[in-house]
């Protein structure tokens, strides 16, 4: 009796063990997203997580929380991000409002990670929004301040892992050189625009740092705010707009890439101008575009810029 009961056992646990058998184990392996050992980083947008990775290298485990192509200003933070932040060591950040959502996320995620706000050292330029002063955030337009804060994020990444400091130094100093010469790729491609042609009309108030240290004229802009998120412009505003690149040899208004085309098409077409090349201004384009890294959308943007101004 005792013998046909284990049997019986054996025929009803057989399958069970057997799949057992049969299933994958676990890996220990460590993945590509997440690395055993290595500091682990947070970016708060494209532009400075491009800066990131060319001073860091592969000795970070880096996660951007908006990545190309997305509008950081209407950034909605996912769990995901909530998740990161908790996980973080460090994270990098514009510090001009420009991450608006940022301070919820990180109390939220009762994160402990050291925040290296990289527009420390810079020249803050002010614009008036609804009768009062704004910091304008968009302070990477202009190549020099690009400089200073890459020269920030190389000093939070030694701070936070001095074991690698001299590597990061090192890869500082390598791609600082790259902006420099990209800084002067811009003021000679600029010089080729007579002065008399430097206005500049665009989606929103993005180019300020560029226009300031290249020299445009800033006319106007269809959503005059440093933010996507001030929604449109009353028909007031529109009007005053249409006016005042009426009131100039103004050829072009240049539409962003993460904004509403529409807008941009109605102003041009009301005042009689073309819509220029698009360009990357709070947001990386996809691998592969022509604002897949920072130095490529500066190029590219300075390029549009100047032919379809002085076409």
């Amino acid at each position: 009796m005792k013998t046909i009961v284990n049997k019986l056992l054996y025929l009803v646990l057989l399958p069970i063990l057997t799949l057992g058998a049969c299933a994958p184990v676990p890996s220990t392996k460590p993945t590509e997203t997440a690395p055993v050992g290595k500091l682990k980083v947070i970016a708060t947008f494209s532009f400075l997580g491009d800066f990131v990775h060319n001073v860091a290298g592969d000795k970070v485990e880096l996660t951007i929380l908006v990545g190309p192509e997305s509008d950081t200003h209407e950034y909605e933070p996912t769990p995901s991000d909530n998740k990161a932040l908790a996980d973080a060591a460090i994270i990098f950040e514009d510090g001009l409002g420009f991450e608006s959502w940022l301070g919820n996320l990180y109390s939220a995620s009762a994160s402990k990670a050291t925040r290296v706000v990289v527009s420390e050292g810079v020249k803050l330029r002010q614009i008036e929004e609804n009768g009062k002063k704004e910091t304008d955030p968009h302070i990477w337009h202009n190549v020099d301040n690009a400089m200073q804060m890459v020269k920030n994020i190389a000093a939070g990444l030694s701070k936070a892992d001095a074991a690698n400091a001299a590597m990061y130094k090192a890869n500082a100093e390598t791609y600082l050189k790259k902006l420099e010469v990209l800084g002067k790729e811009v003021e000679t491609e600029v010089a080729k625009l007579p002065k008399d042609k430097r206005k500049l009309v665009t989606s929103h108030d993005a180019l300020g740092y560029y226009a300031d240290r290249y020299g445009f004229e800033i006319i106007g802009s269809v959503i005059s705010s440093v933010s996507t998120e001030a929604g449109e412009p009353s028909a007031a505003d529109f009007a005053k707009l249409v006016d005042a690149i009426k009131a100039t040899d103004t050829r072009a208004i240049f539409l962003e890439s993460v904004t509403n085309p529409a807008l941009v098409e109605r102003v041009a077409k009301e005042a009689k101008i073309v819509v220029g090349p698009e360009l990357f201004t709070d947001s990386l384009g996809k691998s592969g575009s022509a604002g897949a890294t920072y130095i490529d959308a500066v190029r590219h943007n300075t390029n549009a810029i100047v032919r379809a101004l002085g076409g």
